[in-house]
């Protein structure tokens, strides 16, 4: 039923709301036990709409969003060995995506090849410079994982782009998914200084939430306007 599709909608932004508040207070009694409930809303969001909607769901996107909710939990603990395990479910879940992506439709022949090359550049060259201000605050065991990590999150931003770019969905649908993607790709750049670089000027994971939230969200919502 569609009065579902809204009950999970209204899920999302009731739990959202609570962990962005406290992230920003840094209560983690607040941030713990709300940060798994944001991914499971939009799952079943996303589900409850291809059932209403008569369609079968897309089993890449149901696996991006599972490996997203598992890098979550994965996070919530302190350590090397938790943030990496979260990192590499989060590093399949962008894999997950491009193929989602892809098989919802890209026509690369529809793109101009500058704009191709333009677009992958400026995510390799973003991932680049922002590596380029953590080199002194990394872990050097994590270094390289990371920035592989961040290039993986700019492939599939610029998927999401080339999906838009080559007309093969709605303009909504791919305006939604591409500054979804946007804000992941945000979100990652923001977590890696919070987490790791102590000068940096924000110390809470108000930013890094909103973005990864709002853009989790927009990415499921673009791929459900094709339903």
């Amino acid at each position: 039923m569609l009065i579902l599709v809204y009950m999970y909608a209204a899920m999302f932004v009731i739990f959202t709301a609570a962990h962005l508040y406290g992230s920003f207070k840094k209560k983690n009694t607040l941030r713990d036990p709300t940060k798994p409930v944001i991914l499971l809303a939009i799952l079943g969001m996303y589900l409850e709409w291809t059932r209403f909607k008569g369609a079968e769901p897309s089993l890449l996107l149901v696996g991006a969003l599972i490996m997203s909710w598992l890098g979550d939990v994965l996070l919530i603990p302190k350590g090397v060995k938790w943030f990496t395990a979260g990192g590499i479910c989060f590093w399949i879940s962008h894999f997950l995506f491009i193929f989602t992506y892809w098989r919802s439709g890209i026509i690369f022949s529809a793109i101009n090849p500058a704009l191709i090359v333009v677009i992958a550049v400026l995510y390799a060259a973003s991932a680049t410079f922002t590596f380029s201000k953590l080199k002194k605050s990394l872990p050097k065991q994590l270094f390289y994982l990371m920035y592989f990590y961040l290039l993986t999150n700019g492939a599939m931003n610029a998927f999401a782009w080339y999906r838009l770019l080559s007309g093969s969905c709605s303009l909504a649908s791919g305006i939604a998914t591409a500054v979804g993607a946007l804000g992941f790709f945000i979100s990652d750049s923001t977590l890696f200084f919070v987490r790791f670089d102590k000068s940096f000027p924000i110390q809470n994971h108000f930013l890094v939430m909103l973005t990864y939230s709002i853009g989790e969200f927009l990415i499921v919502l673009g791929l459900m306007l094709l339903i």
